[in-house]
């Protein structure tokens, strides 16, 4: 009974955006004065990859200290259950949607929805390509891929050949890390080769392994996270030969492997502060106030001291 009082709501208010892209008053939550009745719907793209389960922690953390509940679901790196957890975390009644996206394109089928019966949405990490979104809060991945790229600049040399490991295809992540990192290898590198690994360790090994036996003159690789990272660092080392890596995120066996001396560098994030910072502009949102478009996080490169 309940799905079908959303779907009748849902048409309602698509037949209303014709002369309105906004919901009526009666569609749109009250401002909440106690936070402790808040419901915050959280859907994650992986909970398999320690980036995310930071970002989990930092949301629960954070709600925990305002008092607010939080439902935890997990897409598993599969666009359509995303999609299809999203709407279960209206129908359950979430007072706020935070949403991890794993594909930007697939998830805005959900935003939209989300949209159309008045619950506010909250992007962390990557956006989402359609539907309004209240704030993406996340780091500044085209800088961060800039700085890869003027790093191994830095380490190589102009015209060095060197490779890349892309995430998710569709990830608005993937396409900021790769835009950044091209904007100085374009011009001061040779990439030879580029590849999706879709930020899966297992995945970054084996296209590594593929992409060295393609292209056995490669000095160096920019893996758009460590997972991927990590995963190539196996491969090179089965290979035996000296090929530098750079990851993005800064999780906690990429800096173990740093100070090893095995990775060369990794773009840093704070996700567990990206968590935080998406549950208070929930508050604010709920609250009546206004946030900003983009809220970022800072981000650091980080290499052997």
């Amino acid at each position: 009974m309940k799905k079908l009082l959303v779907l009748i709501v849902s048409l309602t208010l698509m037949l209303l955006s014709a002369c309105s892209l906004e919901p009526p008053g009666w569609a749109k939550p009250a401002e909440k004065k106690n936070l402790k009745d808040v419901k915050i719907g959280l859907s994650v793209s992986t909970l398999n990859n320690p980036f995310f389960v930071d970002l989990k922690n930092g949301v629960i953390k954070e709600a925990k200290a305002l008092g607010m509940q939080v439902k935890v679901v997990d897409a598993q790196n599969d666009s359509a259950k995303q999609v299809s957890d999203v709407e279960d975390l209206i129908q359950q009644g979430s007072d706020i949607l935070l949403i991890n996206p794993t594909d930007s394109a697939a998830i805005s089928a959900a935003v939209q929805s989300a949209n159309n019966i008045g619950i506010p949405v909250i992007t962390l990490d990557r956006s989402a390509d359609k539907g309004k979104v209240k704030t993406l809060v996340a780091s500044d991945n085209i800088k961060g891929g800039e700085m890869a790229g003027k790093y191994l600049v830095e380490k190589l040399g102009k015209n060095a050949k060197v490779a890349e490991l892309e995430g998710v295809p569709g990830a608005s992540a993937t396409r900021e890390r790769g835009k950044g990192f091209h904007n100085i290898a374009d011009k001061n590198l040779k990439v030879t080769a580029k590849q999706s690994a879709d930020f899966d360790r297992t995945k970054g090994l084996n296209v590594m392994e593929n992409l060295i036996q393609a292209h056995p003159d490669i000095k160096a690789v920019f893996a758009h996270n460590d997972e991927m990272a990590l995963g190539a660092i196996e491969a090179i080392n089965s290979s035996g030969k000296n090929i530098m890596v750079i990851g993005f995120d800064g999780n906690e066996d990429a800096l173990n492997s740093i100070k090893a001396g095995k990775m060369e560098a990794t773009v840093a994030q704070q996700p567990v502060l990206i968590g935080q910072l998406a549950v208070k502009a929930g508050r604010d949102v709920l609250k009546g106030k206004k946030v900003e478009k983009m809220i970022p996080a800072p981000l650091k490169l980080v290499t052997k001291k």
